[in-house]
């Protein structure tokens, strides 16, 4: 059986640690599919099309790669896709303890469906999306935060 894995977020932007977590589970999946979660009641920075479009360029050369949106409960999607694991990466004991608790409601909700997690790198530990957003917001350098193939990309929250 293939085992597929969905790597759910808002993405809001996608940084060097998202990319690190999907880097390394490359060769653990035969496909990961990188789901931009997303919620119409809900205001985000960039616009998900964007958002989708500037992933599909960080793995433009992956073939195991796939970007796609969706609202709904995550398992809901994995059962769509037939997705057997669900990837998630830990920077922090705050992340595990939400992380957990999310990863045991979906286990209970369907139990044929895992959740893998992956720490993530020393030195991504205090990257994260809304501190990435704050400082394109305010116009400073976040290419450091940024996948490489996104340092070309003029960041405006407006399509």
């Amino acid at each position: 059986m293939e085992r597929v894995a969905i790597f759910p977020g808002s993405f809001d932007p996608f940084t060097v640690g998202h990319e690190s977590i999907v880097k390394r589970a490359i060769p653990l999946f035969d496909k990961i599919v990188i789901m931009i979660g997303y919620n119409s009641n809900k205001r985000s920075f960039f616009p998900v099309a964007k958002r989708e479009l500037w992933i599909k360029e960080v793995f433009k050369n992956e073939p195991k790669i796939s970007v796609v949106s969706h609202e709904g409960l995550t398992v809901d999607f994995c059962k769509k896709v037939n997705a057997g694991y669900i990837l998630r990466g830990l920077r922090t004991s705050a992340d595990f303890e939400f992380e957990r608790a999310i990863a045991q409601v979906n286990k209970m909700m369907h139990p044929q469906i895992e959740s893998v997690f992956l720490l993530t790198m020393p030195e991504h530990t205090p990257i994260n999306s809304t501190i990435v957003r704050d400082i394109i917001l305010h116009g400073g350098d976040a290419s450091m935060f940024l996948p490489e193939a996104l340092n070309r990309v003029d960041f405006k929250a407006e399509e």
